[in-house]
């Protein structure tokens, strides 16, 4: 690894770095950016990843990359992509000292990066509210600044865990900006949303592809959305039925395998696996066009979300 590491500093300061990358063989181009990336990491981490963790109140994943949570991992390694591509891209100049160059990079290569995996889920890459929304929600700050927020999170890393909003993230912004009381913040965050998405849903395709989509296409949403539609709640609630019956048939399993003596989390993840792929097998579970069908397998996979795993196995081990 040192040799490449050291051809990796010299073409950079030759001036040959990105010509070489995109000139190279999917095999050597990968051996220039496993180099790069032993560059780069410390870096990203040092001068982006700790201060964006100590910003959210992770001391422990700010510590080392080793100590990172799965989510905050996954956030890093999204810019360590975004840092890659960018100096594979830009490396076009002699570059004496590759470690500075990227950290004066860092900014502008990791919010192009956000922008393309924004993009890529289809949600649109500067949250803004349109003309026609802001008139819907009668010109109120409070709503159309969260709407705004909506739009941003439909299209970012982050999750929910169990719901599909952050209400309480945003309840508890509310309330520390108000001055008011979480419940009361709450409360109106959740009648808010509901106005919010209210208004977006008169234009059906635009609610489809700036919001439904991009939110189905997040990589640990728990469950898929229920379809835009004019059906009615009666027919959500029955679409919704088979996994309520599927859940419940995973508690059991669950439950029975504990009793044996099986670990609570691990049982709960291979039945999940196991009870929602065959329960789901030939179904389809519906979602709005233009969004790939919710396949068995990709349900499954979202549903072993540590989350829900550890209620699974909370409410198994309640009903023994």
């Amino acid at each position: 690894m040192t040799e490449e590491i050291d051809a990796v500093r010299l073409l950079a300061v030759q001036g040959e770095l990105a010509k070489v990358a995109a000139e190279a063989s999917v095999q050597e181009r990968r051996r220039l950016r496993t180099a790069l990336y032993e560059i780069t990491q410390p870096v990203v981490f040092t001068h982006l990843t700790r201060r964006l963790e100590l910003r959210r109140g992770h001391r422990g994943c700010a510590r080392s990359v080793l100590r990172l949570e799965a989510t905050c991992l996954d956030r890093f390694h999204d810019d360590m992509d975004a840092v890659l591509d960018d100096v594979f891209r830009h490396a076009t100049i002699p570059v004496h000292n590759l470690e500075g160059w990227v950290r004066g990079r860092l900014q502008i290569a990791t919010i192009n990066g956000y922008r393309r995996r924004r993009g890529e889920r289809g949600a649109l890459q500067r949250p803004r509210v349109p003309r026609w929304l802001a008139a819907a929600l009668g010109e109120e700050l409070r709503l159309t600044a969260l709407a705004v927020d909506l739009l941003e999170f439909v299209g970012n890393d982050a999750t929910a865990g169990l719901t599909i909003w952050p209400v309480e993230w945003w309840a508890e912004q509310r309330a520390t900006t108000g001055g008011g009381d979480y419940e009361s913040a709450r409360r109106e965050i959740v009648r808010d949303v509901q106005t919010v998405l209210a208004a977006m849903r008169t234009k059906p395709r635009w609610y489809a592809d700036y919001v439904e989509r991009p939110l189905g296409h997040k990589e640990h949403t728990s469950v898929p959305l229920p379809r835009t539609s004019s059906e009615g709640p009666e027919v959500a609630h029955a679409a919704a039925e088979p996994l309520r019956e599927l859940a419940s048939a995973a508690v059991r399993d669950i439950g029975a395998r504990v009793a044996r003596g099986e670990h609570p989390s691990r049982a709960a993840a291979d039945v999940v696996v196991e009870v929602f792929t065959r329960g789901l097998a030939g179904e389809e579970i519906d979602h709005t066009p233009p969004s790939p069908t919710w396949s068995p397998e990709l349900v499954a996979r979202r549903l072993t979300d540590r989350a829900v795993l550890d209620l699974l196995a909370a409410t198994a081990l309640g009903e023994e």
